[in-house]
């Protein structure tokens, strides 16, 4: 997790409740919302080995991430992809802005990766005392030991 006086990035709000929990959850494997949270995290920090920390406790080795205007492959490519939406949004910071929606897929079968699941929940990019600038859907896979296999995102709003 990021410490707030050395980052320009503000930490995110405090986990939103999550409905559903895939069984993989109570099994060890860490919580849908602890996931998502350290996902977060790593978006907001601003410290290179601090957010290359947060990118290994969020996703498994060779996680991906895609979105309409992004694509990186595995914990470097995802870390210079996070550098530079930072870079372009300085001093903005990423919310979640709904609960974490998780499931393992019908009767607990496998989900996203052999064993996995699958998780879902919004988010907003803005300035930390500001109102919005982007705004979007993340829908995730997660391998079997329950960190992110893949995220692919959806734009919902974002400027001109």
């Amino acid at each position: 997790m990021s410490n707030p006086a050395s980052s320009s990035i503000a930490p995110a709000p405090s986990p939103l409740a999550s409905s559903r929990v895939p069984p993989e959850a109570a099994s060890g494997a860490p919580s849908p919302e602890a996931i998502a949270e350290a996902y977060v995290a790593a978006w907001n920090e601003t410290d290179p080995a601090r957010r290359r920390a947060g990118i290994a406790a969020a996703r498994a080795g060779a996680g991906t991430y895609r979105d309409p205007v992004m694509a990186a492959d595995g914990p470097a490519g995802i870390d210079a992809m996070l550098a530079g939406v930072q870079a372009k949004f300085p001093g903005f910071v990423l919310r979640r802005t709904s609960r974490v929606d998780a499931h393992a897929g019908p009767q607990g079968g496998s989900g996203g990766g052999p064993g996995g699941g699958w998780l879902r929940f919004t988010w907003s990019l803005g300035p930390a005392a500001g109102p919005s600038v982007v705004e979007g859907v993340d829908f995730c896979t997660l391998a079997p030991e329950g960190r992110l296999a893949s995220v692919v995102g959806f734009i919902d709003k974002a400027p001109a």
